[in-house]
């Protein structure tokens, strides 16, 4: 299992390196998500135009925060998307297609009650996730854009579980207990994995040839 999580790594981290190197030439923009920034979550992101309606985008995800409100918070998420306007590209709604690895050392999130709570232990670990997302990009100046989306995806987790002392639980909930303790669990479910708004700044712009 380890194998196959550091191969596709290895080439979500290659795609994502090469593709803004190929589409230099191409319409391109970098941005920041601003609520995140607000919290102290780092997440930039780079979008270039790959046809006259679709955009390839890579997205960085680094929550530093060691404690957020008594509990773990320290995350990092590489992720790769697909994006396909129905009016042109960088210009109005979209829909989108997404693959991401993350690294962990945090305490799991839940909804109770419309509420966003955090369960009173951490977990360390990595995952993989797919998913796809909506949004709507609004160009308000020459070079600037504003683009606001939300993401849902399926994601696979691998962890350790701990409690706030710092101590492993070598018994973690499972469908069926293993017969020796094991810290070692694994988990898979449906949760959002990218909202916010973004402003964008054009830094590439394709010259145009002549005939």
């Amino acid at each position: 299992m380890k194998n196959t999580v550091r191969r596709w790594f290895c080439c979500l981290l290659l795609i994502s390196t090469i593709a803004p190197i190929r589409l230099a030439s191409a319409q391109g923009y970098v941005k920041l998500n601003l609520p995140y920034a607000l919290i102290g979550i780092v997440n930039p992101s780079v979008e270039f135009a790959v046809s006259p309606h679709s955009t390839l985008q890579t997205d960085v995800v680094i929550s530093p925060w060691k404690s957020f409100n008594g509990h773990h918070m320290t995350y990092g998420i590489l992720m790769g998307e697909y994006r396909r306007y129905f009016r042109a590209h960088n210009d109005g709604w979209y829909l989108g297609a997404n693959l991401g690895m993350m690294a962990f050392d945090m305490s799991k999130p839940y909804l109770e009650d419309w509420k966003i709570k955090f369960e009173n232990r951490y977990c360390k670990g990595y995952g993989m996730m797919i998913g796809l997302c909506v949004g709507y990009e609004y160009r308000f100046r020459e070079r600037w854009l504003l683009d606001v989306f939300l993401g849902w995806a399926f994601m696979s987790s691998f962890y350790n579980g701990y409690s706030m002392n710092g101590e492993i639980d070598l018994h973690p909930h499972r469908p069926v207990d293993p017969v020796h303790p094991d810290p070692f669990n694994g988990s898979s479910e449906w949760y959002p994995n990218k909202i916010g708004l973004s402003i964008g700044y054009r830094i590439f712009q394709p010259k145009a040839t002549s005939r």
